[in-house]
């Protein structure tokens, strides 16, 4: 018995020294997903992005730290949709899972509950998955997420449209009275100004209603140029189908939500040509990438994996862990949070997401939003201009 009892004890004691040096050579990352409920698709995106990083990563003999590489392993729980869970998960990767290192969540809601985790207990989280502005206001150091924020997500679009023939000089802004949509609505009558526009309507509308036969009457009453929507999938549907009904013809039609999703064609067909929207990657983006070599070789690796052409959700998951990875690379540790949040501050580089820097509130800053145009029932980048498969279309022609 003694002798069995000893076997046992020996037997522990190599199998604790195994784990530990294996633990040892590999670098741990964490992360609270929406793997079921209702943004169990985005959820699911995000993590694929993750796990197409992990799998390049490691074939390459992993992270380098110093004169040493670690292989990569991320640990996940389903928060299932609900941002306080989120939250709960967030703090059990941190407290009993040992793990400071934490790939965000999907959605703002998630980010901002989720991120006062990383935040209390000296953690850090790098996200591509939100992009509300209140998750930078609270004078939070452990926060860095690139997307770019709802405030900016128009922009680019007004920008483009700012010299078209014949010129565009007035603009109705419409928005669902949900905290996201209003940021962008607000983002996007400030950048109107800028641009010499003309507000001409400004509304909200109620969130997830199914008619908004009055709003396109009013907008028609006004005759814009341009009419912008800031709202979400279902909203966009909507205001093409009544804005058909009651011909309300602008010279452009742009969403901020909407046309970047496939069911957007699907739900719409013919009537979704020509219609704009503000993305915040596509595949066509001419970027360099530090582990995936560029933009195009990670589309054709997550393609070969997945079957799939990516979207911006695991684009953004994909280049969230690239960043992450760099800045450990560039700390030279992998264990010092202060190193690693230091060289996310002053990060600087080409990434397949875009040219990324941060603010002092972690906020991305520079980096834009592409738009597509629906062309022949596909998405089409059509700014930037390097980017750009095919000429915007402008003006829309009437509907038929």
């Amino acid at each position: 018995m003694k002798r069995a009892g000893l076997m046992i004890l020996v037997l522990s004691l190599i199998f604790l020294f195994v784990a530990q040096a294996f633990s040892a050579d590999v670098i741990r990352f964490g992360a609270a997903l929406s793997l079921t409920g209702k943004l169990a698709k985005e959820g699911n995106l995000v993590k694929n992005g993750y796990e197409l990083w992990k799998e390049t990563v490691n074939k390459k003999g992993g992270i380098r730290v110093g004169n040493k590489y670690y292989k990569v392993d991320i640990k996940y729980y389903d928060d299932e949709s609900d941002p306080n869970r989120a939250a709960k998960l967030v703090e059990k990767l941190i407290t009993e899972d040992g793990i400071k290192l934490i790939l965000g969540p999907y959605g703002s809601e998630s980010v901002f509950s989720t991120s006062a985790i990383t935040e209390k207990y000296g953690a850090l989280m790098v996200q591509g998955g939100a992009a509300a502005d209140k998750l930078y206001t609270r004078g939070f150091k452990n926060l860095f997420g690139i997307y770019t924020v709802a405030t900016e997500y128009m922009d680019d679009t007004l920008k483009m449209l700012r010299n078209k023939t014949p010129k565009p000089n007035t603009v109705a802004i419409v928005y669902s009275n949900d905290l996201f949509s209003t940021q962008v609505a607000q983002g996007a009558y400030a950048s109107a100004q800028k641009y010499g526009y003309k507000v001409v309507y400004y509304k909200d509308y109620p969130k997830g209603t199914q008619d908004l036969s009055t709003v396109i009457v009013e907008i028609k009453a006004k005759n814009p140029d341009i009419l912008i929507g800031c709202g979400h999938f279902q909203d966009t549907v909507v205001i093409v189908k009544q804005s058909k009904d009651y011909k309300l013809n602008p010279k452009a039609i742009a969403f901020s939500v909407g046309p970047t999703l496939p069911d957007f064609i699907t739900a719409l067909k013919g009537d979704a040509e020509y219609i704009f929207g503000s993305a915040q990657w596509t595949p066509t983006l001419k970027y360099k990438d530090p582990v995936f070599g560029s933009n195009a070789n990670f589309v054709k690796a997550f393609k070969a994996k997945f079957g799939v052409e990516p979207n911006y959700h695991a684009a953004g998951g994909a280049a969230a862990a690239v960043i992450f990875q760099r800045a450990i690379e560039k700390a030279g540790s992998f264990t010092d949070i202060n190193r690693i949040r230091q060289a996310l501050a002053s990060f600087n580089e080409e990434t397949l997401f875009g040219k990324i820097r941060f603010d002092a509130t972690g906020k991305v800053v520079g980096k834009g939003m592409p738009v597509i145009q629906i062309l022949r029932g596909q998405q089409k980048t059509v700014y930037p201009e390097a980017a750009a498969e095919a000429k915007p279309v402008y003006p829309k022609p009437a509907w038929r």
